[in-house]
Protein backbone atom coordinates (compact mmCIF):
# COMPACT_ATOMS: atom_id res chain seq x y z
CA UNK A 1 0.00 0.00 0.00
CA UNK A 2 1.21 3.54 -0.73
CA UNK A 3 -0.02 6.81 0.71
CA UNK A 4 0.99 10.46 0.63
CA UNK A 5 2.31 12.29 3.69
CA UNK A 6 -0.85 14.41 3.71
CA UNK A 7 -3.10 11.35 3.62
CA UNK A 8 -1.01 9.73 6.35
CA UNK A 9 -1.49 12.84 8.49
CA UNK A 10 -5.26 12.83 7.91
CA UNK A 11 -5.86 9.06 8.09
CA UNK A 12 -3.10 7.77 10.35
CA UNK A 13 -5.46 5.56 12.39
CA UNK A 14 -6.67 3.74 9.27
CA UNK A 15 -3.11 3.34 7.94
CA UNK A 16 -1.83 2.05 11.29
CA UNK A 17 -4.72 -0.43 11.35
CA UNK A 18 -3.63 -1.69 7.91
CA UNK A 19 -0.08 -2.15 9.23
CA UNK A 20 -1.41 -3.95 12.30
CA UNK A 21 -3.26 -6.28 9.92
CA UNK A 22 0.05 -7.18 8.24
CA UNK A 23 0.25 -4.66 5.43
CA UNK A 24 3.37 -2.59 4.70
CA UNK A 25 2.59 1.05 3.92
CA UNK A 26 4.99 3.32 2.03
CA UNK A 27 4.57 7.05 2.69
CA UNK A 28 5.54 9.44 -0.11
CA UNK A 29 6.16 13.16 -0.19
CA UNK A 30 6.16 14.92 -3.55
CA UNK A 31 6.19 11.49 -5.21
CA UNK A 32 9.31 10.28 -3.38
CA UNK A 33 9.16 7.48 -0.79
CA UNK A 34 10.17 8.93 2.58
CA UNK A 35 8.97 6.38 5.13
CA UNK A 36 7.62 2.89 5.51
CA UNK A 37 5.19 1.67 8.16
CA UNK A 38 5.66 -2.04 8.71
CA UNK A 39 3.94 -4.51 10.99
CA UNK A 40 5.79 -5.35 14.21
CA UNK A 41 7.85 -8.46 13.57
CA UNK A 42 8.29 -7.73 9.87
CA UNK A 43 11.86 -7.96 8.64
CA UNK A 44 13.23 -4.57 7.62
CA UNK A 45 16.23 -4.62 5.26
CA UNK A 46 19.24 -2.59 6.43
CA UNK A 47 19.35 -0.73 3.10
CA UNK A 48 16.84 0.66 0.59
CA UNK A 49 15.35 -1.97 -1.68
CA UNK A 50 13.59 0.36 -4.08
CA UNK A 51 14.54 3.40 -6.15
CA UNK A 52 15.17 6.52 -4.10
CA UNK A 53 13.97 8.95 -6.73
CA UNK A 54 15.63 11.14 -9.29
CA UNK A 55 19.17 12.28 -8.52
CA UNK A 56 20.17 15.65 -9.93
CA UNK A 57 23.93 15.85 -10.46
CA UNK A 58 25.52 19.27 -10.84
CA UNK A 59 27.03 20.28 -14.17
CA UNK A 60 30.77 20.49 -13.52
CA UNK A 61 31.55 21.87 -16.96
CA UNK A 62 33.79 18.92 -17.79
CA UNK A 63 34.40 17.77 -21.34
CA UNK A 64 32.67 14.65 -22.60
CA UNK A 65 35.05 11.73 -23.05
CA UNK A 66 34.64 8.78 -25.39
CA UNK A 67 35.10 5.21 -24.14
CA UNK A 68 38.81 5.05 -25.09
CA UNK A 69 39.57 8.32 -23.30
CA UNK A 70 37.74 7.15 -20.19
CA UNK A 71 39.69 3.89 -20.23
CA UNK A 72 43.00 5.82 -20.55
CA UNK A 73 42.08 8.08 -17.63
CA UNK A 74 41.11 5.12 -15.47
CA UNK A 75 44.40 3.40 -16.25
CA UNK A 76 46.23 6.57 -15.24
CA UNK A 77 47.69 7.23 -18.68
CA UNK A 78 45.29 9.92 -19.81
CA UNK A 79 45.80 13.63 -19.79
CA UNK A 80 42.14 14.64 -20.03
CA UNK A 81 41.40 17.79 -18.24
Amino acid sequence: METTAREFDQRSSRILAAAAAGETVTVTKNGVAVARVVPIGAEVPPYPTDPMGKIDLPDLGLEDLDDDEIEDVLKGTGSAG
